[in-house]
């Protein structure tokens, strides 16, 4: 599958809707931008993210919240 896409000014590109369903990628998902040296290509890879809760009940400090969000991104990346 190959779809010519544009640049924009700020470097980005959109990954075109048959290539973004046929890897099941939607709006808010993460994905691996890998460059392979070797071969010239760049791939990308999406990456699967486990849904973090905190449980309520009572007061949660902003302390928390920055530990969670920390935790759910370093999860994503690793």
């Amino acid at each position: 599958m190959e779809e010519v896409v544009k640049v924009t000014r700020n470097s980005q590109v959109t990954i075109p809707a048959p290539i973004r369903s046929k890897l099941g990628i939607k709006e808010g998902d993460v994905v691996r931008v890998v460059y392979d040296e070797g071969d010239g290509f760049i791939r990308i890879v999406p990456l699967k993210r486990r849904r973090t809760t905190i449980k309520v009940g009572r007061r949660i400090s902003v302390e928390e919240i920055e530990e969670a969000v920390e935790e759910a991104l370093n999860e994503v990346t690793s």
